[in-house]
């Protein structure tokens, strides 16, 4: 299946090639996982995704920003009054200001944009978008949009406080573009995370990835992708968070618990 624009997010595509964001998400919760995949759950927090995209579709270019503004104009306005954007995409388009007039970030966000990448990756065949690709300089960009860049959270995987990079799994994603860059191109490419934050004024900072993290990421990556595959083509049952807005949209009671197993 050869990828493009029209078909990267479809069915068939998730079912063929493996995504940073499917991994993720059988991390999470295989059951959920699995269900997202067959079309049978769709995610929340659809706002989120669509602030992201806003931003990103700007930087692509104009005709891909006309196109998002139309496809989701009801999305983005108000009905009521006062009329006009949503509050989260007058962040959105002040996160976009931000950017489009800071000359280093301008300087960087050189290349081709929103580039498909694919390749053979423990066991996978995988799939990624880049955001700005600059192969002769041996880069790339993804920008990133986060409500603030210096807040730490604890991390289970890494057992300590982490910035938002590790938290929402940008690491690891950096590391996969990274790797199937390299092999399809036969040259290093290094990564750099465009961070831009939904604060008023907007902060923004452009931030490599440690090496070492990425390594370590991709190390889990490989004793994980065995189960997973099992899981995703049916050879192994999917385990159950139980949490999830998934499990709580499927949950029936089935015994009594204690208070202890809260």
């Amino acid at each position: 299946m050869k990828l493009q624009e029209n078909n990267y997010y479809g069915s068939e595509a998730n079912w063929q090639f493996m995504s940073v964001s499917q991994y993720k998400d059988f991390l999470k919760c295989e059951a959920a996982a699995l269900a997202k995949l067959k079309g049978e759950y769709q995610q929340g927090n659809e706002i989120a995704l669509l602030v992201g995209n806003y931003v990103h579709s700007y930087f692509e270019s104009k005709e891909a920003h006309d196109q998002f503004l139309m496809e989701n104009k009801e999305k983005l306005y108000s009905s009521r009054k006062p009329y006009g954007l949503l509050k989260a995409f007058e962040i959105a388009e002040q996160m976009i200001e931000k950017l489009r007039n800071d000359t280093g970030f301008m300087n960087m966000y050189v290349g081709e944009k929103e580039v498909i990448v694919t390749g053979h990756l423990a066991g996978a065949e995988w799939k990624g978008k880049i955001d700005c690709l600059n192969v002769e300089d041996g880069y790339f960009v993804d920008i990133k949009t986060t409500k603030d860049m210096h807040e730490r959270k604890w991390n289970d995987f890494y057992r300590e406080r982490v910035t938002f990079i590790e938290d929402y799994g940008y690491v690891l994603q950096m590391a996969v573009y990274k790797e199937l860059l390299e092999k399809q191109y036969g040259k290093e490419f290094t990564p750099i995370i465009a961070a831009v934050t939904k604060q008023t004024p907007s902060d923004i900072a452009l931030i490599s990835i440690n090496e070492y993290k990425m390594q370590y990421e991709l190390e889990e990556l490989e004793r994980n992708m065995d189960h997973i595959l099992k899981v995703k083509y049916g050879q192994e049952k999917p385990s159950s968070c139980g949490k999830c807005e998934y499990c709580r949209s499927v949950k029936k009671i089935t015994k009594i618990i204690d208070m202890e197993e809260l």
